[in-house]
């Protein structure tokens, strides 16, 4: 356990942080709600079923199980099929001082119309927050907006036709739209980032949306993922942009969800891989992130978004350190629904600010995003094990209640 002790003018913080606190990680789940959770996770945990589950998931949906799939994973991912379903989590986490990051799920869309609708729901979440306490952030992916081969085509720096111009001149103003709503409804909003073919368009909008809207403070936030041995040198790179220019920086710093994809990509493509070279390599630059982005903090705004323990106590102990308290609203940390609970729960009950990740869309439309989640659990080493052991344990602590 780690006793921290903030000593700010006119101020005392004395928080006890343990992610070792099942009683705090699980107070919202009843006894069902945590059997339920115990055996989603056992099957997660088994690669076999997990790479079955991905192929016939879909057809299970053209059958009609689709209640199958609503009660079980869904119900852990996700907040529901539409912004007014999430009600009911956002309300629960709040109770516990977590916000919510509504997250529009749905994903490999190619028309203009769904480009179109995609820009309208990110900017009706953005709306829901300004009225709403309990949603700190907003959050949208590139790719919902736009078609990935343009989006690769302006990462390369590649001649755009006429026709690709008019199209990516439509991508420009729906982002900015969304950053716009955002700076004039003071509601925070994270970028994601994505593949790295692609990233490259993704950092120029951005960059561009954060010049404009950042001025004051940190609304825009470009995401960093740190599982790339080139993008610590990126963060550095933004800084001094922003230092120069005279805006803020907002920094969601990530490890990173598409290893396999990039690695396998780079080797058939016959280029060097963008991942680091080794877990420890990953773990180094994301601390330095959090260590540069903390001692430039005048600068930032940050988000933490890891599951990961060490990390998130590095940031506990750089805020005491830098006798920044733990309610600093440029200071975050986040995780996603349905995961690493007793990192969130028993942050929020210390006193800091945490958010979770709340995706929603229709069942069949957030199906990608939910094999996604359980191919992470059974590829991340020890994640699903973790999630296990602690579910155990506070099953354990229940039953001698």
């Amino acid at each position: 356990m780690n006793i921290i002790v903030y000593n700010i003018p006119n101020v005392i913080f004395v928080l006890m942080v343990s992610f070792d606190n099942t009683a705090n990680a699980f107070t919202a789940k009843s006894d069902a709600e945590l059997n339920q959770s115990y055996w989603l996770f056992k099957l997660i945990g088994n690669p076999f079923l997990v790479k079955t589950g991905a192929i016939f998931a879909p057809l299970t949906l053209k059958l009609g199980f689709k209640g199958l799939i609503k009660k079980t994973i869904f119900k852990q991912f996700v907040g529901g099929e539409n912004i007014n379903d999430c009600s009911r989590t956002i309300s629960a986490l709040g109770k516990f001082n977590i916000g919510t990051i509504l997250d529009y799920s749905v994903e490999g869309k190619e028309s203009e119309s769904d480009f179109d609708h995609c820009c309208k729901e990110t900017i009706e979440t953005i709306h829901r927050a300004k009225s709403d306490k309990n949603i700190p952030f907003c959050v949208f992916k590139v790719t919902g907006l736009a078609r990935f081969a343009l989006l690769e085509k302006v990462s390369l720096c590649h001649s755009l036709a006429s026709t690709e111009i008019d199209e990516w001149n439509r991508v420009e103003t729906r982002v900015n739209n969304i950053c716009s709503t955002a700076y004039e409804s003071g509601v925070p909003l994270f970028i994601d980032a994505e593949e790295s073919w692609i990233q490259g368009a993704i950092d120029q909008l951005a960059d561009v949306n954060m010049a404009r809207y950042n001025k004051e403070r940190a609304i825009v936030y470009n995401t960093y993922q740190l599982y790339r041995h080139d993008r610590f040198a990126v963060l550095i790179s933004s800084f001094e942009k922003a230092k120069l220019k005279g805006y803020h920086i907002g920094a969601k710093l990530v490890r990173g969800a598409y290893m396999e994809k990039e690695r396998l990509r780079a080797q058939e493509h016959n280029y060097p891989s963008p991942i680091q070279s080794s877990k420890e390599k990953t773990d180094e630059d994301y601390n330095k992130a959090l260590e540069f982005c903390i001692s430039n903090i005048d600068r930032f705004g940050i988000c933490a978004g890891t599951h990961n323990e060490k990390s998130s106590l590095k940031l506990v102990e750089l805020l005491k350190q830098n006798n920044i308290s733990p309610t600093d609203h440029r200071v975050y940390f986040s995780q996603l629904l349905g995961m690493s609970d007793h990192i969130s729960y028993n942050l929020a009950l210390a006193g800091y600010n945490v958010a979770k990740y709340v995706p929603y869309g229709p069942v069949n439309e957030v199906l990608p995003y939910l094999i996604r989640r359980a191919q992470e659990n059974t590829s991340v080493k020890g994640q699903t094990g973790r999630e296990l052991s602690l579910i155990i344990k506070e099953k354990k602590r229940r039953k001698a209640n």
